[in-house]
């Protein structure tokens, strides 16, 4: 197709080639250089998009990271990504794009119909209609209309195909923003010695001055910049980082870059990453970042071939396109004046400047230029209306002393309401910042020590003063000792003030006036939300949804603040800014986790015997990190008829688990005891060498943390042991009670966790297995319950040194055999040996669950959930009363010891019903919606050996209700069951099994 809004000569562009490229399945071309957005325009597409609430015809407004309209779906299969800008989308050869929001196409969009409706959709509709009828289920159907309409493209439903990668790095100085200021800053310290690092979001560092027709030091500017951009580029310690956004300021001076290293090609080389995420430790930082200009309100100024005027300077000199035929400018300040000389010169007619200013204060060098070259200036003036359907086509101009209107006709409507410096990471540097009623603009109030904005971020929008701010920005991070030169030379443009003019009142009743292009609000939202009393500014961004797109209200905030100033009789200044919160423009979710996804998304641990359980047919359930057997199925068998197999095994014979992931802490030192007293409920000073001792921890809250035994090696030395998903936090917490704390304590830690393999081997015949490998006597007279002994395995290797502890998970008679890591599969395979002729089978995870069930043992993140405490969960007499604890003060608070908390019970499944998965319960199925909850399902399973469902559950008022049938209910599975409340314990209460 011809590009028939493309000039002739001029631009940074590369004509020699053509690249083809698909918007909504037509066919185009454009060149290397060009965006998106500057292809279509060249192309003579206007229309690209539709508005989020109202589906309103919308067209490229911007010509940066600030554009609210243009935003498309961008390729298609698994790389297809949705709301990318066409604004800063390099154009490639193959590329595939296409509009969003509307169905069956742009052009014929069903969902415009809800602009006819948009008296019934005023600022925040949707927390007023959906009330009626006054009943629960009336919400689910709104809901499934709202979801239908939330969001504007399509997520990939594939697995992302890319690559991502991490960079770290550190430098004296990162300057964000390679235009003016920013060259400025890097050049001036770039012979300091400095580490420096300048990173831009363009392909082409030099931000407005690409295609600019201005001078610097005698040269144009693209040729000041090659300039520039050679020196720096020769510099060993100057990075350059091209197409990289610094998205995100955070403590320390860290800032947060994302490189799009091949979103330029239509695929990444392979082995080549799509995006590098960068972490940046600055000792200082420049924010050359900009300003971004902004729009005025009138009716109906969101018609397409209406763009800023800056964008519209943009694509005719960086792009060489002229964006319409016949264009009105729209201003209250002098730069508008550029953008018209510019279209002027690429040959658009120019059918007025409506200046809101009066013809006194019109006085720039711009302006004079204007007139000298016979452009017709509409002093004191305002444009009050847009005349079009799916363009822009004519524009009505009053006087703003009053007076008639007259009719423009024009396909090209270029409108500056001034320039907002664009302070997001400055703000999140924790800059504070200041109103400037000249610049009619929020400035940096005063640069910060490690932190300066240079150049527009600093207020400075002119080329001579804000070259002269980036090169004393740059000075100022080499110390005093560089020798200062002159800053690069401008020719100073004499500038008149703006006008504060943030809207025009509506010539017709029922007109939109667009602030934020994105998300359809209005001025009218706006003045809705301040006499409904969101007069708060982050009030007002969630009831109207102003700046809350992918933009982030970059042209459309200040203007908002402004006419919620004008509503509610307060000044700019009262009613302040929203927080600017990270990222500063999306960021592609992939890039996060970089390579660390998938199978890398976390480190992966092995046990010891990992091989052994991979031999014997084991399936492997993720804990943690850990890879643990679930169950080892036989031929024929599922993994959970091989668990129920095993559970039922222990019970009569003998099995042996593999528990090397339980947490291992080896405590040493004169003070254990203390400690030990300290972290957990119950007390440990009277506990002798060679025993063994369940405890519980607690959060300061009084809240339980974790549970485990402590065994007494020596009179000062201990072994703790924690739960497995919790290893790493109980160091964590022994570690800074012992650091921060309690440093007086003289108490040594270690983690060995991986240093030793543990079995676990329980049944009514574990004794008489133990007893053929070891080299102590076993019996209950010299080996007890809780007690701990050093022992000998006999392997077919030889004797292997062992720690053994007489503890039980099961219920069960059992012993724990604990050996160095090395030798675990020799003992493993001792005790295999050794247990054939006694029935001895491993059994994985599914049935050590089962089996802890049936004896109604709790388990951290099911039952202690980080609400329970321990009397929740019958633990209570636990607690000593002879000692403080950490948590102790806190657990008695009224709250905790109510009566109806909820507290552990045991749940069995009536009239052979499957018990639901976390079901919650209820004590009456037909009482109105909403039935309270009683409580809920914390653990449940089939119990081969009681032959039922059972289930661990947290109930209100649980002891008390031992015996009561009760309803568990699962409304996503549409599961109803009745359950009989009991004790958690179902097996053996009294503990003579394990005891025996």
């Amino acid at each position: 197709m011809t590009q028939r809004f493309r000039m002739s000569a001029g631009g940074a562009i590369d004509r020699s080639r053509r690249l083809a490229f698909e918007f909504d399945g037509m066919p185009y071309q454009g060149h290397p250089g060009d965006t998106l957005a500057s292809a279509l325009l060249a192309n003579g597409v206007r229309f690209v998009g539709r508005s989020f609430k109202y589906h309103r015809p919308r067209g490229i407004f911007a010509a940066g990271s600030e554009e609210p309209n243009a935003l498309v779906q961008l390729a298609r299969g698994a790389r297809t990504e949705p709301n990318v800008r066409a604004t800063t989308t390099e154009l490639y050869d193959g590329l595939i794009a296409a509009s969003q929001n509307r169905w069956p196409s742009l052009a014929f969009d069903v969902g415009a119909a809800s602009g006819m409706l948009s008296r019934l959709l005023p600022a925040g509709f949707y927390y007023k209609t959906f009330m009626w009828p006054a009943m629960s289920t009336a919400w689910l159907k709104y809901e499934r209309v709202i979801r239908a309409a939330a969001g504007m493209g399509r997520a990939p439903g594939e697995p992302d195909p890319d690559r991502y990668e991490h960079q770290y790095a550190h430098c004296d100085l990162l300057v964000v923003g390679g235009g003016a200021a920013g060259l400025a800053a890097a050049r001036a310290a770039a012979d300091s010695g400095l580490r420096i690092i300048l990173c831009d979001e363009g392909a082409r560092v030099g931000g407005t001055l690409v295609g600019d027709d201005v001078s610097i030091d005698g040269l144009l500017g693209s040729e000041w910049i090659d300039a520039t951009v050679r020196i720096l580029s020769a510099n060993p310690d100057v990075v350059l980082l091209p197409r990289t956004t610094a998205f995100g300021s955070y403590d320390g001076n860290m800032l947060a870059l994302i490189e799009r290293v091949t979103d330029h090609l239509a695929a990444p080389p392979p082995y080549v990453p799509r995006q590098r995420l960068w972490k940046v430790r600055a000792r200082r930082v420049v924010f050359a970042t900009g300003a971004h200009e902004r729009g005025i309100a009138y009716q109906d100024n969101d018609l397409p071939g209406t763009m800023l005027a800056g964008a519209a300077r943009t694509y005719v000199q960086r792009y060489a396109v002229r964006p319409g035929s016949r264009a009105v400018v729209f201003t209250n300040n002098d730069s508008a004046y550029a953008a018209a000389l510019a279209l002027n010169a690429a040959g658009v007619a120019l059918a007025a400047i409506v200046d809101a200013r009066g013809q006194g204060e019109i006085t720039g060098t711009l302006a004079r230029r204007a007139r000298d070259a016979g452009l017709p200036i509409v002093a004191h003036a305002v444009i009050c209306c847009g005349h079009g359907r799916k363009r822009v086509s004519a524009v009505d101009i009053a006087p703003i002393a009053g007076g008639g209107r007259r009719r423009v006709d024009c396909d090209l409507v270029c409108v500056s309401g001034g320039w907002n410096p664009a302070l997001h990471l400055f703000s999140q540097a924790r800059g504070a910042l200041r109103y400037d009623d000249t610049l009619t603009a929020f400035v940096p109030r005063s640069p910060l020590s490690h932190v300066v904005a240079a150049g527009a971020a600093n207020g400075r929008f002119g080329l001579a003063e804000a070259l002269a701010d980036g090169h004393a920005a740059g000075l100022g991070a080499t110390g005093p000792n560089l020798s200062a030169a002159a800053p690069p030379h401008a020719e100073m443009e004499v500038g008149a003030a703006p006008l504060a003019l943030w809207s025009v009142p509506a010539p017709r009743r029922g007109g939109k006036r667009f602030v934020d292009l994105q998300d359809d609000v209005t001025a009218e939202d706006i003045a809705l939300a301040a006499r409904e009393g969101y007069t708060s500014v982050e009030h007002l961004k969630r009831y109207t949804t102003l700046g809350m797109g992918p933009d982030q209200g970059k042209t459309s905030n200040m203007l908002g603040l402004a006419l919620l100033a004008q509503a509610t009789d307060r000044s700019i200044v009262q009613v302040g800014t929203t927080t600017f919160r990270p990222p500063y423009t999306p960021v592609t979710l992939g890039a996060f986790p970089g390579d660390e996804r998938g199978a890398h998304v976390e480190p992966t641990r092995y046990l010891a015997m990992h091989d052994w359980h991979a031999e014997q047919g084991a399936s492997f359930v993720n804990a943690g990190l850990w890879k643990r057997p679930y169950s080892y199925p036989r031929v024929g068998e599922t993994p959970e008829q091989a668990a129920n197999r095993e559970a039922k095994n222990v019970r009569a014979n003998v099995g042996m688990v593999d528990v090397s992931t339980l947490g291992k802490i080896e405590l040493q030192g004169r003070d254990v005891a203390e400690l030990l007293n300290r972290v957990y409920i119950n007390r440990w000073d009277t506990l002798p060498v060679g025993r063994c001792r369940y405890g519980v921890m607690l959060r300061e809250d009084g809240i339980v943390l974790d549970d485990g035994t402590t065994s007494r090696l020596d009179a000062n030395h201990y072994l703790m042991t924690t739960t497995t998903v919790n290893a790493v936090k109980v160091m964590q917490h022994l570690e800074r009670l012992l650091q921060v704390d309690w440093p007086e304590l003289e108490v040594y830690i270690a983690s060995v966790t991986e240093q030793w393999t543990a079995a676990a081997l329980a049944g009514p015949r574990a004794r008489q297995v133990l007893q053929a490998v070891v080299d102590i006597d076993v019996s209950n007279e010299d080996f007890p319950f809780l007690a701990f002994g050093e022992c000998q395995v006999r392997t077919a290797q030889g004797a292997i040194p062992a720690r053994l502890f007489r503890m039980s998970y099961s219920g069960e008679l059992a012993y724990e055999i604990h050996v160095p890591a090395d030798l675990g599969r020799a003992m493993w395979e001792a005790l295999i040996a050794a247990g054939e002729d006694f029935g001895l089978m491993p059994y994985g995870t599914e049935a050590m669950s089962t089996l802890r069930i049936e004896k109604g043992h709790v388990v951290v993140g099911a039952e202690a959930d980080g609400r329970t405490t321990a009397d929740d969960l019958g633990m209570g007499k636990l607690v000593s009363a002879a000692k403080w604890c950490i948590g102790k003060p806190l657990m008695n608070r009224p709250a905790l010891t109510a009566v109806d908390r909820w507290q552990l019970v045991g749940l069995t499944a009536l009239d052979g019903a499957v018990m639901p998965r976390a079901a919650k319960i209820v004590a009456d199925l037909d009482r109105a919606l909403p039935n309270p909850m009683l409580g809920h399902v914390t653990s449940w399973c089939w119990s081969p050996n009681l032959e039922s469902w059972i289930a661990l559950a947290l109930l209100a008022g649980g002891r008390t209700r031992h015996g009561e049938i009760l309803w568990a209910v699962s409304p996503l599975a549409d599961a109803k069951v009745r359950v009989r409340v009991g004790p958690p314990c179902f097996i053996d209460p009294e503990g003579e099994r394990l005891r025996g």
